[in-house]
């Protein structure tokens, strides 16, 4: 473990061929692992970043309730076969000083970025330093946080980082539930009503193959799965252009994100689907999630 950025530089240096990054805020779990997996398989060694970023939570999110167990992190990291990993404190990353943002534009407006404002130039910020800092030749990143992967994406294009981005499918509960780390926050009542976000997904997806290719159908079908869960609060449900994020509004025939943002009490879940359902693997994420 090395939580200083003399320490890391001296030990990226060290390390020899292809070098894959995963980077994610603690609260290991097996979402994490697969991606830590797959970086594992593609590279000669894998650095792995903990780092609670504070710039990217909004006012009214509280950032000291975010889950957090160094420790256990630590072991499973250790037991997946992790070369090196980072835990800097928020002052070794963002010193006193400190005044340099990055803010992708268009891809950041929508969904988690007209909720949670400035999310996104936190997300962008951070990731450009450790981009920086590890010089990684791919950076691993899971399928649920779909608009992060798009807004990582562009800033990598538009900046011209000489990386790779991979995107990993989400990895699921047995009900279908996507791997969160907020999810133990659900009580076992509203753990129970939380596999509709998923059932939600697959009524849009059998829609679409049944050749539905109306956006406000696609909306609809998620909708009408939710409204039979009375626990479930859905905050946005969307059916976007997967390349450019922006709602659709018109039937198409070019790759679909749907994505939804449902609350369980205080506990906001997201997840996401590509359509077709082909599309979801690393190799059609990868390609068309962002462009």
């Amino acid at each position: 473990m090395i939580d200083s950025i003399d320490a890391l530089r001296a030990a990226r240096a060290a390390l020899i061929g292809r070098v894959g990054l995963v980077p994610t805020m603690g609260a290991l779990h097996a979402g994490h692992l697969a991606l830590v997996n797959a970086a594992r398989g593609d590279s000669d060694a894998v650095i792995v970043t903990i780092f609670i970023n504070p710039t990217q939570f909004a006012a009214n999110e509280d950032l000291s309730k975010y889950p957090r167990d160094l420790p256990h992190d630590l072991d499973l990291l250790r037991a997946a076969g992790v070369d090196l990993v980072f835990t800097p404190t928020p002052d070794v990353m963002y010193p006193a000083d400190f005044q340099t943002w990055l803010d992708v534009t268009e891809v950041s407006q929508g969904l988690e970025g007209a909720r949670r404002p400035g999310h996104f130039k936190g997300v962008a910020t951070i990731v450009a330093k450790l981009f920086n800092l590890t010089q990684p030749h791919v950076a691993y990143f899971g399928q649920k946080d779909a608009q992060q992967v798009a807004v990582i994406k562009r800033m990598v294009r538009d900046l011209n980082f000489p990386l790779a981005i991979a995107v990993i499918p989400t990895q699921r509960e047995s009900d279908g539930l996507a791997m969160s780390s907020r999810n133990v926050y659900l009580s076992p009542e509203q753990r129970a009503g939380a596999g509709v976000i998923r059932r939600a997904l697959d009524a849009a997806a059998e829609a679409y193959a049944r050749g539905e290719r109306a956006p406000f159908a696609l909306r609809q079908a998620m909708l009408n799965i939710l409204a039979a869960e009375p626990l479930a609060e859905p905050d946005y449900v969307s059916a976007a252009a997967a390349a450019r994020l922006h709602e659709l509004d018109a039937p198409t025939d070019e790759p679909i994100l749907l994505s939804l943002a449902v609350k369980f009490g205080s506990t906001r879940l997201l997840d996401n689907m590509l359509l077709p359902a082909a599309l979801n693997t690393r190799d059609g994420l990868t390609r068309v999630l962002g462009g």
